[in-house]
């Protein structure tokens, strides 16, 4: 009887951000604590750009990573200029990896293990992981609720906490993500019962 085949997930490990010098450098941010791991030359990238973009649906290939105040910037294969390099801009790089290995670095998490965590705020559970949109701008946990599916943004100042052991993610949202603000009614009717002493005290 043959072994099945590990589960493969795809882990997110970089952002090319824009062109640098002429020869089709890219400038990187990087999503992970293991830069001499994920990115050796000849590393291969699925790459996640729009619809309708040239590379969609395509892999890239690193040639070399290099290092400029601290900044690191890679040079790509098929990727011979400033104008190629500009193209690609705000692509997400992946790398796929066995479902049942855990990330080595810290507060690193794959997208399969936050779904179906418990979402709590002040204690009290609001809802479940659905999953994890990943945008240029930002990243965002989708949580379904009664109401519907929330839209937080992935951020430790909103997401201060995520415990996959436990099942947890805390969250501490801004007012009005998961509920409706009251309407302004009070302070409605309080206007309509004191505009007239406000316009005697400027009368006067």
């Amino acid at each position: 009887m043959s072994t099945p085949a590990p589960k493969r997930t795809q882990l997110r490990v970089g952002r090319l951000t824009k062109a640098h010098g002429l020869k089709g450098a890219i400038k990187l941010e990087m999503f992970t604590d293991d830069p001499e791991r994920r990115f050796v030359p000849g590393a291969v990238f699925s790459l996640q750009v729009p619809p309708g973009h040239a590379w969609h649906g395509k892999s890239i290939e690193l040639i070399e990573l290099r290092w400029y105040n601290a900044q690191p910037v890679g040079f790509f294969k098929d990727v011979p200029d400033r104008t190629a390099a500009e193209g690609l801009a705000k692509g997400i790089l992946w790398v796929d990896q066995d479902a049942a290995e855990l990330p080595e670095e810290e507060n690193a998490w794959y997208d399969h293990q936050l779904v179906g965590l418990d979402v709590v705020r002040d204690g009290v559970k609001v809802g479940l992981v659905a999953r994890v949109d990943h945008f240029p701008a930002q990243d965002l946990l989708i949580v379904k609720t009664p109401a519907g599916e929330v839209m937080v943004p992935f951020v430790e100042a909103i997401v201060p906490s995520v415990d996959v052991k436990a099942g947890v993610v805390t969250i501490t949202p801004p007012t009005g993500l998961f509920e409706e603000l009251p309407d302004d009614d009070d302070d409605d009717d309080d206007a309509s019962t004191g505009d007239t002493s406000a316009s005697s005290d400027s009368a006067d």
